[in-house]
């Protein structure tokens, strides 16, 4: 059952931060700030795939839940996944467009990820980058969670990268503890690290980004978000991933 008054609020926020600019103010790709985090997360997640037997890619499926505008996803092509094995969804329609016409050789649909437009086991990696904690509503993240299980083949994983404390400036967001990751997805093994300089201090780094933020994440406390694996238990060999093999498939970001 879709929730539906949960998803027009997401709808209106994320309608609100594009009105506001933010994507071209402090969420600028321009900031650099905003680029050694997305070094950082770029390298760590290439470390998690390729430590459990996920790189190079190849014929292996993603999709990307929220996918906004579609650069995270393109992203994966660098890993060696093709185009024709990208997949993205968004509930914004606008989104979705500008995904389509930036990418057009990857799919994008228009959908809401409590009821995913895909057969169980479709996917070997599912992405949801700060999806989460944009969702307020507990039985709408419990069907998302639930939809994501589905679609995923059994050894596969979801990327999770999300804030694990909350944001006093943004009531739109809510902080992802553990726990509440570990309920979402109860039979998954977890496997989560900190990560990302608390993001308005990275902004301010200026010239001197390079040579702070790694002194600076250093500390733990400073370190706003999860990023890692969630795999799903292997319920069919219960052989390790090899990057080699041959998968058959049924045919086929809240913000700081």
């Amino acid at each position: 059952m879709e929730t539906h008054l949960e998803v027009d609020r997401l709808r209106d926020v994320y309608r609100g931060y594009a009105a506001r600019g933010l994507g071209r103010s402090k969420w600028s790709a321009d900031n650099r700030g905003n680029q050694a985090i997305q070094r950082e997360r770029n390298f760590k997640i290439h470390e998690s795939l390729e430590r459990a037997g996920f790189l190079p890619l190849g014929s292996r499926r993603v999709l990307d839940v929220g996918c906004g505008t579609g650069e995270i996803l393109a992203g994966f092509e660098a890993w060696g996944a093709g185009w024709e094995n990208l997949f993205g969804i968004d509930v914004i329609p606008e989104r979705v467009r500008t995904a389509r016409r930036n990418f057009p050789r990857m799919t994008f649909q228009l959908a809401n990820a409590e009821s995913l437009p895909f057969p169980d086991g479709s996917f070997d990696l599912i992405a949801v980058f700060t999806v989460f904690t944009s969702i307020l509503n507990r039985q709408m993240a419990a069907n998302v969670a639930r939809e994501i299980t589905r679609t995923l083949r059994s050894g596969g994983a979801v990327i999770w990268y999300d804030f694990r404390l909350n944001n006093p400036f943004n009531q739109h967001v809510r902080g992802m503890s553990r726990k509440r990751i570990q309920g979402l997805f109860p039979d998954f093994k977890m496997s989560l690290e900190t990560a990302s300089l608390l993001p308005p201090l990275a902004r301010r780094l200026g010239s001197f980004t390079n040579l702070l933020y790694p002194c600076l994440r250093a500390f733990p406390f400073l370190r706003t978000h999860y990023l890692g694996l969630l795999t799903k238990p292997d319920d069919s060999s219960g052989t390790r991933l090899d990057s080699s093999s041959k998968h058959k498939h049924p045919p086929l970001e809240c913000r700081w």
